[in-house]
């Protein structure tokens, strides 16, 4: 198979998995937005996290919460966990790697706010502590998580959001995520501030 034929191959692929994506997570989407959207009514923030590659992708949603995204309007309140790498590494330090989100959601998070948490490879130690910690400040959950974990039933209320995959590689899942993360961003500002005609 030569670069061309990969290329296509990869590209046909992840179109096709995005569309049947569509159904299963647009009531999710549609509830996670609805969370993050009531908490900043109510002057609340949004907090995300991820491990490895994900830590990436909420730093993006942070970003994109506290930027102008597609049309120019007010900053949103929006804190990308893994965003201060001596914070975290000095938590890790300390504390054990376990910690870190944990740790700044204990001191940061507050009765009403929001924990994003994305999981492309599952959900491990860093972030069961998080879901953890967001549940003993009294947050809502918004998840994206990359098919079913035995961790995640005992850790969610009803009102929380978890956007599911199909256990799928984690490069993939990371892939969706990626393309839902920058839909719930769209969600989040058509709700407060009406819809962006571009595409």
């Amino acid at each position: 198979m030569d670069h061309y034929e990969l290329l296509a191959a990869n590209c046909q692929g992840t179109i096709e998995a995005l569309a049947m994506a569509v159904d299963p997570a647009a009531p999710a989407l549609g509830a996670g937005a609805e969370l993050i959207v009531a908490a900043m009514l109510n002057e609340h923030k949004v907090l995300t996290c991820g491990s490895g590659p994900d830590a990436a992708l909420a730093q993006l949603f942070a970003i994109n919460l506290l930027g102008h995204f597609q049309q120019e309007r007010p900053a949103l309140p929006a804190l990308a966990l893994a965003g201060d790498g001596g914070v975290v590494g000095a938590i890790a330090s300390a504390d054990g790697s376990d910690e870190m989100y944990a740790r700044q959601l204990l001191a940061l998070g507050q009765s009403g706010d929001v924990l994003l948490c994305i999981a492309s490879a599952g959900i491990g130690g860093q972030l069961r502590r998080a879901l953890e910690s967001a549940r003993e400040r009294n947050m809502a959950i918004v998840l994206l998580s990359n098919g079913v974990d035995e961790h995640i039933p005992a850790l969610l209320h009803d009102g929380d959001a978890v956007i599911a995959l199909d256990r799928i590689a984690p490069a993939r899942a990371l892939e969706r995520h990626t393309v839902l993360l920058q839909n719930l961003c769209e969600l989040i500002d058509h709700a407060l501030f009406g819809g962006f005609t571009g595409h």
